[in-house]
């Protein structure tokens, strides 16, 4: 996912939030959300808050150093026989499926970037029902979808980090390059998943 498009669109969603729910004091509003950037309704504000904790995330991939900084969260244990049936289904190192999930989702089931992917894995809609994932907020399905998706990617390139770096930036980009793009934030993302699996490998 491009995390820039994410900054971007919390921009235009918390605009049309904001005009749906109709603050009764407007000139109020109107003038603390330009002085402040944060709207002042609390459901607002709650969306706000929700949207930039993930956006954030995710840029705070960007400028990382090729060392990575993965993200380390403990795998809940509800999800466990979940990633062991996928990797055993799809023949994809539970590791590695872990290590996407933290630095996609941390393990958030009702995870939804501002540009619309969805769940553990975050799959986009048109992507997920490509995968047959009916409810993407089941966490089975966006697993098992997820997981065949990475295996397609490293099927067709025959490499983790290239797969890996085809399920942030996409196939096209990486087959366009001949390896992991030249984008910033891509090769932060493939750094950071790999740092991930290797944690995981230790636990």
């Amino acid at each position: 996912m491009n995390c820039l498009a994410e900054i971007s669109a919390i921009q235009s969603k918390l605009s049309v939030f904001d005009q749906e729910l109709g603050a009764s004091n407007a000139a109020t509003s109107s003038v603390a959300a330009k002085n402040s950037g944060v709207p002042v309704n609390p459901q607002a504000k709650a969306l706000f808050d929700q949207m930039m904790s993930q956006a954030l995330g995710r840029l705070g991939m960007l400028g990382t150093n090729v060392g990575g900084n993965g993200a380390r969260v403990a795998t809940p244990e509800s999800l466990e026989p979940l990633i062991a049936s996928s990797a055993a289904a799809y023949h994809v190192d539970p590791n590695l499926i872990k290590a996407v999930i933290a630095n996609e989702s941390s393990f958030q089931t009702q995870a939804v970037s501002p540009v619309g992917a969805q769940g553990l894995m975050q799959l986009m809609p048109a992507t997920a029902a490509s995968l047959g994932v009916s409810n993407p907020f089941e966490a089975s399905q966006n697993i098992a979808g997820g997981t065949r998706y990475l295996r397609g990617l490293y099927d067709r390139f025959g490499d983790w980090k290239l797969a890996v770096a085809a399920y942030n930036a996409g196939p096209a980009a990486v087959a366009k390059y001949g390896g992991v793009p030249p984008y910033a934030e891509t090769q932060a993302y493939v750094a950071n998943v790999m740092d991930s699996f290797n944690h995981y490998q230790t636990q």
